[in-house]
């Protein structure tokens, strides 16, 4: 883990948007951490893997989700069928995963789609989740997805 030389608690709360190639699923990700401290992912799964995800979220931010035509949006589910993954059905770009947990919705964002981020990509660890069970994954995503806005 890389440790930060300032303190973390005066970065102030920012918002990065992105969203698909096309422009029809966009996202607002609003987090206080500073990008090149962001946690940043690649999930071993073959959806993650073939799309070249790099995941990344904020339990202490949060994420709206804007869908200007809900028709070019596809929800897709595999595997445990626990999330839904945003995917624009005119680009084909996956923009973020939705869960509904105990506390409620949460979300995962693919940082590649947030627009003028400088991140530090050499910091991408691989995380594989094969081995949980429902119960273990729901926990996870309860306390380290970004709470998603309705």
């Amino acid at each position: 883990m890389i440790e930060c030389a300032v303190d973390l608690e005066e970065f102030k709360m920012q918002e990065y948007q992105g969203g698909c190639h096309c422009g029809a699923l966009g996202i607002i990700y609003r987090t206080n951490i500073d990008p090149l401290y962001w946690r940043l992912r690649h999930d071993g799964c073959s959806f993650c893997r073939r799309h070249g995800v790099v995941g990344t979220s904020d339990p202490a931010g949060n994420l709206s989700v804007n869908i200007g035509n809900p028709t070019k949006v596809q929800y897709y589910r595999f595997a445990h069928r626990s999330a839904d993954f945003l995917i624009c059905g005119e680009c084909g770009v996956f923009v973020a995963a939705i869960t509904d947990t105990a506390h409620g919705k949460r979300a995962v964002i693919n940082a590649r789609v947030l627009d003028g981020v400088s991140l530090n990509w050499a910091s991408v660890v691989n995380v594989h989740f094969d081995g949980e069970s429902p119960l273990q994954r729901d926990e996870r995503r309860s306390l380290h997805w970004t709470p998603v806005l309705t």
